[in-house]
């Protein structure tokens, strides 16, 4: 079952329009197993953090990943590791759905929590100066004028060398696990986005194996400030 992401965002704009008053801005990074995501959101906050100008929020940027799993279990009153099975992209079995609902008085379905991790991107991207690094941030933050999302690929066999180092697993290992989780986090995003939809391709596609890290900084720099995002 698929969110009508617009329909859910529409519902909770009108319990509290204040929210979206001046959204933004904010910067989403999705990326291809083996790509360094987190290493680039932290470096980008940086540089931002240190050549902020005078006229922009008073607020730091900061990159956000694991507060996503954080603050949805704080809205869902459980605790993260009843969750996290979500955020790792799996989907709970018919018959362990059944015993979960049974066994635990805070249970949570599937459905409600990830409702619940848009809701809780939604806020993080409201606020401004965010870095929302996966978890399908480009389809639920798309609509915000100030924003900017950026897909981060490369070659498999560049990847899956990448990856069979940092998990120490062989290449064969390594090349089928990346693009298993590939196809997750693509499942993921459809999840909110709906299969095959052109609304949310991402604005910038960047080549880790020919960019670094500097180098592909410099380029989302040059993009928000074109953006006036800065």
């Amino acid at each position: 079952m698929k969110i009508d992401l617009s329909k859910y965002l529409e519902d909770w704009y009108k319990e509290d329009p204040a929210k979206n008053i001046f959204p933004g801005p904010v910067i989403t990074i999705s990326r291809e197993q083996g790509c360094p995501a987190k290493l680039l959101a932290c470096q980008l906050s940086d540089y931002l953090n240190k050549t902020k100008s005078k006229n922009a929020k008073d607020q730091p940027w900061r990159w956000i990943s694991k507060e996503i799993l954080d603050e949805s279990a704080k809205h869902l009153n459980v605790d993260c590791d009843q969750i996290e099975h979500v955020f790792d992209y799996k989907n709970r079995g018919v018959l362990e759905d059944i015993l979960f609902a049974q066994s635990k008085d805070y249970y949570k379905s599937d459905l409600k929590i990830r409702t619940t991790i848009a809701k809780v991107i939604r806020n993080f991207a409201n606020q401004g100066n965010a870095i929302i690094v996966g978890r399908g941030g480009v389809a639920i933050t798309r609509d915000i004028p100030l924003s900017l999302h950026v897909m981060l690929e490369a070659p498999l066999e560049w990847r899956a060398v990448r990856t069979a180092s940092k998990r120490e697993i062989t290449i064969d290992q390594a090349r089928t696990y990346a693009q298993s989780i590939d196809k997750k986090r693509l499942q993921f995003r459809d999840y909110y986005q709906g299969k095959g939809t052109d609304y949310t391709r991402f604005d910038l596609k960047i080549n880790c194996m020919t960019f670094s890290l500097e180098e592909i900084v410099d380029v989302i720099v040059g993009a928000i400030k074109s953006r006036k995002m800065i």
